[in-house]
C-alpha cells in the first residue's frame, strides 16, 4: 500500500467528522510507542514547554547515571541511546529553543561523565556533533536568545 502525501491526508481529514477524527487519533496511538508519545507531547505538554524541558532533563539525568562506566563500549552505547532519545523529543516539540536547551544539557551532562568522554574518539565526535546542530538551531533562534545560549556554549568549547 502507498502512504498518501500530506495534503491528500489534510484534504481527507477536513472532509470527517470530530468524532471519527477522535477515532483515527486513538487508533494511532494504539499502534506505535512514538504515536502515543507525540500525542502526549500534543495534548498535555505543548502548553508548558520549560515544564517539557525539565522532564527531558530529569529523563536524561537518570538514564547518565544509569551508564554502566566498566568500558567505554557499553558507555558509548549507553550515550548513543540517550543522544536517540533527546532527538525523538526535540522532533515531538518542533521548536529551536526546546532543540537548543535539551542538547546544551546533554553536552553538559556528557562532559560530567566519568571516565572522561574525552578518551574515546567516538564520545568526541558525537559532542562535537552536537555542538554544531547547536549552532545551527541557534542561527534560527532571536537575537537576544542566541546571546544568552552563545555564552553557554562557548563555557562547553572553550
Amino acid at each position: 500500500m502507498k502512504a498518501a502525501t500530506v495534503s491528500e491526508l489534510r484534504k481527507e481529514l477536513n472532509q470527517r467528522s470530530h468524532k471519527e477524527l477522535i477515532e483515527m487519533g486513538l487508533r494511532l496511538a494504539r499502534f506505535k510507542k512514538d504515536n502515543k508519545e507525540l500525542l502526549t507531547y500534543l495534548l498535555f505538554e505543548s502548553g508548558d514547554e520549560m515544564g517539557y524541558i525539565r522532564t527531558v532533563q530529569r529523563e536524561m539525568d537518570i538514564q547518565f547515571e544509569g551508564i554502566s562506566s566498566t568500558s567505554f563500549y557499553y558507555i558509548k552505547k549507553s550515550v548513543r541511546k540517550i543522544l536517540r532519545n533527546v532527538k525523538k523529543y526535540i522532533r515531538y516539540s518542533g521548536k529551536k529553543q526546546t532543540e537548543v536547551e535539551l542538547l546544551l544539557y546533554f553536552c553538559r551532562s556528557l562532559r560530567k561523565l566519568s571516565p572522561s568522554f574525552k578518551r574515546s574518539t567516538v564520545l568526541i565526535n558525537m559532542y562535537e556533533g552536537q555542538i554544531r546542530m547547536i549552532r545551527k538551531a541557534l542561527a534560527k533562534l532571536h537575537e537576544d536568545l542566541q546571546f544568552d545560549y552563545e555564552e553557554e556554549l562557548n563555557e562547553l568549547v572553550g
